[in-house]
């Protein structure tokens, strides 16, 4: 039993339905009902985290995510990330985190990781870092691939929320378990491919509005393609690297 959480997840429940948002969930029966696992999770939106334990809750279980340390240190959202059991991330030394990760899927935990790293401003999926299939070999668990779709329209990267009652539409799919295999780099290009396909299965489906901020430039959106987000996100990583470098000195 964990009272926290069952609180947390009872709140965000009650915030779907004021909101009107209508979930399509398919493969909840992926999740395994016990044993550790890595849940790799596409990322387009701020939200993307509370709609991914949707499936999991099927099997009664919850998701340890790995979050930025920001969060962490935030005075009302660090005292619940703790009591839920996430995991801080420290993006300038990852080696902490990694290990606690590894050591939560040890335990039988479900670790919740974002392979893109951050928002995919294109809605596509980005290239992948290697740390989701690198703890799953390390740790000899699977990894379970979850694609959300429509996430992108409740509140994402460089548009404003919208956290009314929207009745927007919410697709979720989650894939069969990825067994761990070596090299790294090929597990991490088979989480991927299997991601894409996913997600254009989901899209399949959905009713999407011709020139949205929310559609990808493929499906007739005006979202950026995935080689502008990619150069908008490396300028976006200069402009930040520049501020946080020490002034020279007079």
């Amino acid at each position: 039993m964990e009272p926290v959480y069952r609180t947390i997840i009872g709140l965000a429940r009650t915030v779907f339905f004021v909101e009107g948002l209508k979930f399509s969930v398919k493969g909840a029966e992926q999740i395994p009902v016990r044993g550790g696992a890595v849940l790799a999770v596409n990322h387009t939106g701020y939200m993307d985290f509370t709609y991914a334990g949707l499936p999991v809750r099927t099997p009664k279980r919850y998701i340890r995510f790995m979050a930025k340390k920001e969060v962490f240190d935030n005075t009302i959202s660090g005292p619940i990330m703790r009591a839920l059991k996430h995991i801080p991330v420290d993006r300038s030394a990852g080696a902490e985190s990694y290990l606690a990760a590894v050591e939560y899927l040890r335990k039988g935990e479900l670790v919740g990781v974002y392979p893109e790293a951050t928002i995919s401003r294109s809605f596509e999926i980005k290239e992948f870092k290697s740390g989701a299939a690198r703890m799953a070999i390390e740790a000899d668990v699977p990894i379970i691939p979850i694609v959300i779709w429509g996430a992108q329209r409740v509140w994402t990267k460089g548009f404003p929320k919208r956290l009314g009652r929207t009745n927007t539409p919410i697709s979720i799919a989650v894939g069969a378990p990825i067994q761990p295999y070596e090299p790294a780099a090929d597990l991490t290009a088979q989480l991927r491919s299997t991601m894409q396909a996913m997600l254009l299965d989901l899209q399949q489906n959905y009713v999407h509005e011709p020139g949205a901020y929310w559609v990808p430039a493929r499906l007739g959106g005006s979202a950026p393609t995935l080689e502008e987000a990619d150069a908008m996100d490396a300028a976006e990583a200069e402009e930040k690297a520049a501020r946080q470098a020490p002034k020279d000195s007079l």
